[in-house]
This record gives structure tokens, C-alpha cells and sequence, in this order.
């Protein structure tokens, strides 16, 4: 395709854009009309330095990549949630959203261009082979991550199940780069796992939100409460990154009868939306806490906020990531997919987590099993540390399961290894305690 093409192309699709009415956008100002000679200024600019690369430049490129490559950098400039999907990512995040695909188990984001762990996905390969939240990705195998996007960065790291992939990470508190030789494998993206602490005392592990999450959650609580009068549950949201609004709206509805679960604001009218919970067949009455960590981001910090200002659920843990913006997905054209950000999230007292977090009713660290208490916190990477991330206009390790153990082995090798859910279970035993004691005035 030659430039004089492309730049014809560009024309029209402009005239097209005028033409159809999109010369006014909704501001807090009132109309405003778009300024149509500043757009065709830039991109005679534009059309410019594509000239300028077809003469000039040492080899001869192909002008999809070129224009591709720009749009990356746009939609890259915008926010560290923002990014421009070819085809084929457009695709495989499509798949990711309903349920496996094929990598080695990580949620990942760029800090200050570099490539950086959010978290692991629980029996994930990358989780079993020792990747921990925080931990920054220098090199996939011989490529630096440095000034890579998102979307590169996340093919270079899938590929054929039973292929290896080699990570060179950087971890605080190590001195020098460590290397991690992992194999692929089809990631079930199992979200919801149940057991009970005890014949009274629930708990329930949310790794991400994905199409069924509320569905298996809603199975899980009918598991637990099954035969038994139960007395109090743990949700576990630690090092959750979030996923699907739609299913952080239907979990919290699980929980509360009444009132706003989460509110969205966006540029535009469409954008802006009041989920408000219905009541349920079978009211939960049992104390709550949820669990949550630097980890813990997007969907999960809606949940957590949703049962927080709805006085659902005690949080205990530490500072949630700060993720309160909201992603649409949309598909253009030619397969390719814009992942865009198009409002920021309220919690139900209207307040946004957007940089601060969620913060914790109890603060409360994880500490390593066999480990000494750290006089230095570790550091979780937070939305607050992205680049170009949104700012707040409001003011501004439990181990997998080993294979062959029996659900009793696994409730109790967690409550010996993961101090914060022996907290919260002597917690809810402490409040079962109190709530019989009468107090006279």
C-alpha cells in the first residue's frame, strides 16, 4: 500500500468521521466542538514522517506495520491499561475471558517501562516454579522487556503447551537477576476453590473473575453451608487481578441484599452505571472477612469495596493495588481490538480506589512460614506506581495443593503456612464467642 493511499484512506475516513454527526463531545463544560483543523494538521503530520520512511529510510517497511506500530503508541501513551490488540491478541484475550489458554500463569503490567509481575495464577505453572507479585521482568528469553508493550510482552511469553520459556527477573531484596526456565501448559483458570477451617467456618479462594466465577461461587456456598449451620466465611481475594465488571458485580450480589454495589462514570452517558444488589432466596448472616494484599486488584477491589461500605465483611490484609478504572474492549474493523479505558469505578460510599486502594479494616502482613518478621515491608507494585496512570480526581501465600492430599491435609498445612488465615479464623471463632454475651446497661 502506498503512502498516497494510505493518506487518501485517512481522508475519507476523517470526512466520514465529520460527516456523521461526531463533531460534538459531552464535557462537564457543556458541547464542545472538536477541533477539525487541529486534527487535520497532525495528521498531515502524520502523513508526513510516512513519506519521509518510504523514501528515506535504509530498508523498505511494510506500511500496516508502520501504522499498526503508531496506533500502539497512542493508545500506549494514554493510561498502563490501555493498549491495541493485532488480530490474533484480539483473540486470545477473547479466549482467556472464557475460561483457559495457554502460557505459564501470570498477570502482569509495565512500571516504569519495564514488565512487572501484579501476581501469579494460583497452580500455575509460574506460581509452582517460584514467581511472586512484584517481581520485575527484565528479560523473555534473550529479548530486554525494556520499552515492550503489554500485548508483545504476553506473546512472547505464551506459545505451545510443553515449550519453555526462560524469564529473567529482578526481585527486591535479591542481589542480582534471577533466571527461571518455565514450561507452558493450557491454563484451566479454575477461579474458585472451597474447603472448611472447620465443620462451622468456611473458606472460599477467588483467583480471578472470569464468565462462571459467580456461578462457581454460588456453588461453593451451597457446598459449605450444606448440612452444616455455618458460622462465619473467609473470602480469599489475595493476589487477585481482577477480570470481568460484570462478574464483580454478580460475586457482591451474592452477599448483599440491598444497596450500590459499585458505580462507573465515564466521558460519555453510556459509560455511566448504578449496579445496585437484589435481594437473595437465602440471606447470608454469617460474618465475613475477605482477604486482600497489594495483589489484589480491578474486580476484586470492587468486591471488597462493595462488602466494605455495605458493612457485609470485616477486610483484612493489606493496601489493594488501586486499579479504579474500568477497561472496554472493542473490536475494530479488520479483527484487531482496542482495549480502552472508559470510566473510572465508585465504591458504594462514592468513593474512588483509583492510586489509594482499598485500605484494610485490620492491617495485617503476610509472613513467610519459617520466616522471621521482615522489619522491611515487602513491596507490592500498586496502580499509584504506573506510568501515565489515571490520577485520583477525588483527591487529587498459601502454597498450591500437593497432588494426593485429601481436602483435611490441605486446610491444614494452610492454617499452619498462611498466618493471615489463621487470623481471620480465630477472628470468627472470637466473634461467634462474643455475639452470645449479654450485656446488660
Amino acid at each position: 500500500m502506498s503512502i498516497s493511499r494510505i493518506r487518501f484512506a485517512l481522508t475519507i475516513v476523517l470526512i466520514s468521521f465529520f460527516i456523521g454527526g461526531t463533531l460534538f463531545f459531552k464535557g462537564n463544560g457543556g458541547d464542545v466542538k472538536a477541533g477539525t483543523e487541529g486534527v487535520y494538521k497532525n495528521i498531515e503530520i502524520f502523513i508526513e514522517v510516512l513519506r519521509q520512511i518510504e523514501k528515506n529510510y535504509v530498508e523498505s517497511e511494510d506500511p500496516q506495520k508502520l501504522i499498526y506500530g503508531a496506533i500502539k503508541g497512542m493508545v500506549q501513551s494514554l493510561d498502563p491499561h490501555s493498549s491495541f490488540m493485532t488480530k490474533e491478541e484480539h483473540r486470545e484475550l477473547m479466549m482467556e475471558t472464557r475460561g483457559s489458554f495457554t502460557g505459564i500463569g501470570i498477570e502482569i503490567t509495565i512500571r516504569d517501562s519495564i514488565l512487572t509481575v501484579v501476581s501469579p495464577i494460583e497452580g500455575t505453572p509460574a506460581y509452582k516454579a517460584g514467581v511472586k507479585a512484584g517481581d520485575k521482568i527484565v528479560k523473555i528469553e534473550e529479548k530486554t522487556t525494556k520499552n515492550m508493550t503489554m500485548m508483545e510482552a504476553v506473546k512472547n511469553i505464551r506459545g505451545p503447551k510443553g515449550t519453555e520459556v526462560k524469564l529473567t527477573i529482578m526481585r527486591e531484596g535479591e542481589t542480582g537477576p534471577l533466571e527461571f526456565s518455565i514450561i507452558r501448559d493450557v491454563i484451566p483458570l479454575k477461579s474458585v476453590r472451597h474447603y472448611r477451617l472447620t465443620p462451622e467456618i468456611g473458606y472460599i479462594r477467588v483467583s480471578n473473575f472470569q464468565s462462571k466465577t459467580a456461578r462457581d461461587l454460588s456453588v461453593a456456598l451451597e457446598k459449605i453451608e450444606e448440612g452444616h449451620k455455618v458460622k462465619g466465611l473467609v473470602l480469599d481475594l489475595r493476589n487477585n487481578p481482577g477480570g470481568l465488571l460484570t462478574q464483580a458485580i454478580e460475586v457482591s450480589d451474592l452477599f448483599i441484599d440491598d444497596g450500590i454495589i459499585v458505580t462507573t462514570k465515564g466521558r460519555n452517558t453510556p459509560q455511566d452505571i448504578e449496579a445496585t444488589a437484589h435481594k437473595n432466596k437465602k440471606p447470608i448472616n454469617y460474618p465475613i472477612i475477605v482477604l486482600v494484599n497489594g495483589g489484589s486488584a480491578s474486580a476484586a477491589e470492587i468486591v471488597a469495596g462493595a462488602l466494605q461500605d455495605n458493612k457485609k465483611a470485616l477486610i483484612m490484609g493489606t493496601r489493594t493495588f488501586g486499579k479504579g478504572s474500568v477497561q472496554t474492549i472493542l473490536p475494530l474493523s479488520d479483527g484487531s481490538g482496542l482495549r480502552l479505558t472508559t470510566a473510572r469505578y465508585y465504591t458504594p460510599s462514592g468513593k474512588s480506589i483509583q492510586s489509594s486502594g482499598i485500605t484494610p479494616d485490620i492491617e495485617l502482613r503476610f509472613i513467610p512460614f519459617g520466616k522471621k518478621k521482615d522489619k522491611k515491608r515487602p513491596r507490592f507494585v500498586r496502580e499509584e506506581d504506573l506510568e501515565h496512570h489515571i490520577q485520583n480526581k477525588d483527591g487529587e501465600k498459601k502454597k498450591e495443593s500437593k497432588k494426593g492430599l485429601d481436602k483435611d491435609d490441605i486446610v491444614k498445612e494452610l492454617l499452619e503456612k498462611d498466618n493471615q488465615v489463621r487470623h481471620a479464623l480465630q477472628l470468627l471463632q472470637t466473634w461467634t464467642i462474643f455475639s452470645q454475651i449479654k450485656i446488660t446497661h
